[in-house]
């Protein structure tokens, strides 16, 4: 088993199946006990926003606002310094444990010693 899971999750509201998806896994994997650096990125940068992930719905999906909690409880989550930029969100806007930060992070997150990294 990885020792890290690196999750970059590319979609929001817009294809919210393969939102789920991301948040799940990655909640899944902290629940497991792997390390989890979720990258948010495009139209999930909007969840780093406190209340962001409140409107969320997919029918038989854990509630986004819970999955997002959990992963900051033992994981980390990352906001992509250009996606932050485009929608005017800056360090102050985000919900306590975000980070904001950029490519090059997440390469070099992606491409640590026992890491696997996914794309959502």
């Amino acid at each position: 088993m990885a020792k890290k899971l690196v999750i970059k999750v590319t979609a929001g509201a817009d294809a919210p199946e393969r939102c789920s998806q991301a948040f799940t896994v990655a909640a899944v994997a902290v629940a497991s006990g792997v390390e989890v650096s979720l990258w948010l990125t495009g139209e999930s940068s909007w969840f780093a926003l406190p209340g962001g992930a409140a409107e969320f719905e997919l029918p038989h999906a854990a509630p986004l606002p819970d999955l997002i909690d959990s992963i900051l409880a033992a994981g980390g989550i990352t906001l992509c310094t250009q996606c932050a930029a485009r929608r005017e969100i800056t360090e102050k806007d985000v919900i306590e444990g975000v980070r904001i930060a950029g490519a090059q992070v997440f390469v070099s997150e992606a491409l640590g010693d026992g890491v696997q990294a996914l794309v959502y």
